[in-house]
């Protein structure tokens, strides 16, 4: 069978974007496919892990990044009984590269893997092209058939990556199974106008009935709002005052900005947390939430789907560039990456077992005296939690092919 291209993405986010750059990099053809004109869309996450700065720097893009504006987050600090904060995560003790978390407009991260691709003679963007089935000869999956604004198309592969999120449109009209966890909550996401009396801090806060995540920006404080799942319209319902006070209960420093929202401003997101048993089938392979959707807990869903691509990368790109390519080649990528994404899912279940108590107790929460003194007798305790988030389980590293010097001229 002729195909048009060697590999062709659905998704061009993290995942799919990052997979696209490396393969092509390494003498791969790669064709993306992104559904939207543009990545211009807000309430996305914004994390940039430090094993995703590594890979920067590695592929000479850290320059570049640089060039962004963002934040940075070096710890996590809880409330303690005597009203203070104890730091239970501590990237700023890690010895790595990058200790700590960039928050950056993820619009502006994907632009960068899009100009750096741009520059490469084996890597095409489609914008504006949805991807509505997949092709077949066999049991073995050729390509995809696509909306563009030219009309419906096909485009044969010799391999097809679904990159295309939680929701993944590949990945059901392949029949791709998933095992579902019960989740016991759901998120507003929001922004309120303001500086966090600890700008380079994580935290949560606590109204008498309602739990909240407190990420600084630059000029803003992101939030995420924990509510029962479910419970949306019930709480839309009880009107924006109510929603206020309990912000400003939880957080009296973001009073002012408190003020100006709207409901219209939380954004819901509709938590899920699954596994596919088989993240592949013969010519597609499942990488990111299109293989497993991971719970906001923690913030690691980015951080996981880019090591996916990593890897994938890092195992394909040879039988790709020479054609042969085999199911063992491509079930090798779940080989590598089934172990952390089992552990960072087990964990987050049971994070979600303690936030189902706070979402429903209504006494004030804090960590035990017992605990915070241990904290803070032996900070480097937080340097562990701090080593699964920043770098996760496995590391993956840029192929070497992949690689470039820093401070190589991008297009535009």
């Amino acid at each position: 069978m002729e195909f048009d291209t060697k590999c062709v993405i659905a998704g061009g986010g993290p995942a799919g974007m990052v997979a696209g750059l490396l393969l092509a990099r390494c003498g791969v053809p790669v064709v993306v496919l992104e559904k939207h004109a543009d990545f211009l869309r807000d309430f996305r996450g914004d994390t940039i892990h430090p094993s995703t700065l590594q890979l920067l720097d590695e592929l000479g893009l850290m320059s570049e990044f640089e060039k962004i504006n963002f934040s940075t987050v070096s710890q996590a600090q809880f409330p303690s009984g005597d009203g203070s904060a104890t730091t239970f995560v501590n990237l700023a003790e890690l010895k790595h590269p990058y200790p700590f978390i960039a928050m950056a407009p993820q619009w502006d991260f994907l632009n960068l893997l899009a100009r750096a691709g741009e520059a490469e003679d084996n890597f095409e963007l489609r914008m504006n092209c949805q991807v509505l089935d997949v092709l077949s000869e066999g049991d073995r999956i050729v390509g995809v058939r696509y909306s563009s604004p030219d009309g419906i198309q096909d485009l044969k592969a010799l391999l097809t990556i679904a990159a295309d999120g939680r929701w993944s449109r590949i990945r059901d009209v392949a029949g791709i199974a998933m095992k579902d966890y019960s989740v016991p909550l759901d998120v507003w996401w929001f922004k309120v106008p303001g500086v966090l009396q600890r700008p380079n801090a994580l935290s949560p806060a606590f109204a008498q009935d309602k739990t909240f995540v407190l990420i600084p920006r630059s000029d803003y404080v992101q939030t995420a709002m924990l509510l029962p799942k479910g419970m949306d319209a019930e709480i839309r319902a009880q009107g924006v005052d109510a929603w206020r006070r309990s912000i400003m209960e939880a957080a009296p420093e973001l009073t002012e900005g408190v003020s100006k929202l709207n409901l219209d401003d939380a954004k819901l997101l509709d938590v899920k947390l699954n596994r596919a048993r088989r993240w592949w089938r013969s010519g597609l392979l499942c990488i990111g939430d299109a293989a497993h959707a991971m719970s906001p807990v923690g913030g690691v869903g980015i951080n996981l789907a880019v090591q996916d691509a990593v890897a994938a990368a890092r195992i394909l790109a040879e039988p790709l560039r020479t054609s042969k390519i085999s199911d063992r080649d491509v079930a090798n990528v779940q080989n590598r990456r089934l172990a952390p994404t089992i552990v960072v899912q087990s964990i987050q279940r049971l994070m979600h077992l303690g936030l189902r108590r706070v979402m429903r107790g209504s006494e004030e929460v804090a960590l035990p005296a017992s605990v915070a003194s241990l904290l803070r007798r032996f900070p480097k305790i937080g340097v562990i939690p701090a080593r699964l988030l920043a770098v996760g389980v496995i590391q993956e590293h840029s192929p070497l092919e992949a690689r470039r010097t820093a401070g190589h001229d991008l297009p535009g």
